[in-house]
C-alpha cells in the first residue's frame, strides 16, 4: 500500500530544491552521528523560517489538512523542527474496527487497520506503522547482506529457483524468467495495479487486500500469473515485495527482520516492531513499525553513502544503484516522469532526483540529497486522504538558501541525478 500523497511531494521537491540551490556546496567535515539521537538547531540556523513552519504546524494542527501524527524536518544532520499531533483513532475508527471489509478481513488482530492497538502506533508505543516504507527498508537490508557477502546470488536470478515449481501454480515460461531485480524495481509483470484504487478497494487489481486476507502470502504471491513479460514494465505490487522477505530467507538461511536488527537497525540506534503474515513471513511489503526520529536516520544514512559512524553498513555502489531510475513509472510531473529506484520512489526535479518512501495513511520519507535535507511525515488517514497539493504554497516561503555549516562532502552519488 502506498500514499497518495505524491503530487504533494512532488512538488514540494521542485519548491525545496529550486530555492535552495547554493547549498549544494558542501563541506568535507564529518557529521555527528544521530545513533542515540538527533542534535537539535533551529530553522533559521540551517536556512528555514521558523514563522512559516509554525503557521504550517498551526493549521495541520487544527485539522485543516488531513489527519497527521507527525511533521519533522532535519537539515545539515540536526533536526530543526519536530511536531506530533493527537488524535484519538479507537473513536474515529471505532465504526470500521468492528465492520468487516477490505481493511480488516479478520476483524481482529494486526491486520485490523482500524484497531487502534495496532494502528498507526504499534500498542501504545512510539513505535509507528510504516506500511510500504517497510519495501524501502527491506531493500537496504538487501544491500546490507549483499556489501556483508551474505546474499551472494546475483540479482538477475531467477525467483522460481527458491520454490519446489511442483508447488506453483501458474508457470510459465514469463514466470521463469521472473528474476530478483524485477521484485525490487516493482517489475514482476503480476497481474496488480494497487496505485490506481484506494485502499479500501476489493478491486481484483488491488492486490494486497487479497493476499492480506490469505493464510499464506508467499504462496499467494508465487501463484500469481504473469500477464506480461518480466522487467517491461512498472506496476506497483505489494505481492512484489512479499516475495523478497521469503527469497532473502532461502539465499542467507536467515530471517529478514533478525538479520536487519543485527546489521541495519542496531548499528543505526533505531527501535522497530516487524509484523509477520499468518504463515510467519515476515510482512516486508507493509509490516514494519518505527518511530518518525529513527526513520530520519534511513535517510541521513544514505545522504552519507550507507557510511555510519566509519563503518560502511550498505555499500555505496548499493546506495547508488538503489536510487538509479530502474524503472519508469507512468506519471510525470513538472519536472518530468518519475522513475523507480530498489522501492524507492524517484521525483525528477531540473534534472536531478529527490529520494523517497512512501506509505499508505500519510507515511513519508523524503530526502533531498543536493539540499542535506530530510523531511518526514507520519499520519493515518483511511481511506480518504488530504490533498496535499494544496500545502505547497505554505512551503515555499520556509525554504531560504544556505550552505550547510559541517556538511558532509558533496555525495558521489550525485551523477546519478542526472536525468535518463
Amino acid at each position: 500500500m502506498v500514499s497518495t500523497l505524491w503530487l504533494f511531494w512532488s512538488s514540494f521537491t521542485l519548491l525545496s530544491l529550486t530555492a535552495v540551490t547554493s547549498a549544494a556546496q558542501n563541506a568535507s567535515t564529518t557529521p555527528t552521528w544521530p545513533t542515540k539521537g538527533w542534535p537539535n538547531g533551529t530553522p533559521a540556523s540551517v536556512g528555514l523560517d521558523e514563522e512559516v513552519l509554525k503557521n504550517f504546524d498551526a493549521d495541520i494542527a487544527s485539522g485543516k489538512y488531513t489527519l497527521t501524527d507527525s511533521f519533522r524536518v532535519f537539515r545539515c544532520g540536526t533536526e530543526v523542527f519536530a511536531r506530533q499531533y493527537q488524535h484519538d483513532y479507537g473513536q474515529i475508527y471505532a465504526k470500521e474496527a468492528k465492520t468487516k471489509g477490505p481493511l480488516n478481513a479478520r476483524l481482529s488482530g494486526s491486520y485490523n487497520y482500524f484497531d487502534p492497538a495496532w494502528h498507526p502506533f504499534y500498542h501504545g508505543t512510539k513505535l509507528h506503522t510504516m506500511q510500504s516504507i517497510s519495501k524501502t527498508i527491506t531493500s537496504i537490508i538487501f544491500g546490507v547482506a549483499i556489501t556483508r557477502g551474505d546474499f551472494k546470488a546475483s540479482l538477475n536470478t531467477p525467483v522460481l529457483k527458491y520454490f519446489d515449481v511442483a508447488k506453483v501454480k501458474n508457470v510459465d515460461d514469463r514466470k521463469r524468467r521472473l528474476t530478483v531485480e524485477n521484485l525490487l524495481t516493482m517489475t514482476s509483470g503480476m497481474n496488480s495495479e494497487e496505485l490506481f484504487y484506494p485502499p479500501d478497494s476489493d478491486a481484483p487489481e488491488n492486490d494486497f487486500v487479497y493476499m492480506e486476507a490469505s493464510d499464506d502470502w508467499v504462496q499467494y504471491a508465487i501463484d500469481e500469473p504473469i500477464v506480461e513479460e518480466p522487467g517491461k514494465n512498472f506496476v506497483y505490487s505489494s505481492a512484489d515485495a512479499e516475495l523478497l522477505a521469503y527469497v532473502f530467507q532461502k539465499e542467507t538461511g536467515q530471517d529478514i527482520d533478525a538479520y536487519g536488527e543485527k546489521y541495519l537497525f542496531a548499528p543505526l540506534g533505531i527501535r522497530h516492531y516487524w509484523k509477520r503474515d499468518y504463515a510467519g513471513a515476515v510482512d516486508t511489503e507493509g509490516g514494519l513499525y518505527l518511530n518518525d526520529e529513527d526513520l530520519a536516520k534511513i535517510g541521513f544514512l544514505y545522504l552519507n553513502n550507507g557510511l555510519w559512524e566509519g563503518k560502511q553498513i550498505v555499500s555505496q555502489d548499493w546506495v547508488k544503484q538503489s536510487v538509479a531510475p530502474h524503472a519508469p513509472m507512468p506519471y510525470t510531473v513538472e519536472g518530468g516522469r518519475l522513475y523507480y529506484g530498489y522501492t524507492w520512489w524517484l521525483y525528477p526535479v531540473s534534472g536531478e532526483y529527490s529520494w523517497q518512501a512512501q506509505g499508505t495513511g500519510g507515511q513519508s520519507l523524503l530526502v533531498f540529497p543536493q539540499q542535506n535535507l530530510i523531511v518526514v511525515f507520519t499520519g493515518w488517514d483511511l481511506p480518504n486522504e488530504a490533498d496535499m497539493t494544496l500545502l505547497v504554497p505554505r512551503l515555499l516561503p520556509a525554504v531560504k538558501a544556505f550552505t550547510c555549516p559541517g556538511a558532509v562532502q558533496k555525495s558521489s552519488l550525485q551523477r546519478v541525478l542526472d536525468m535518463p
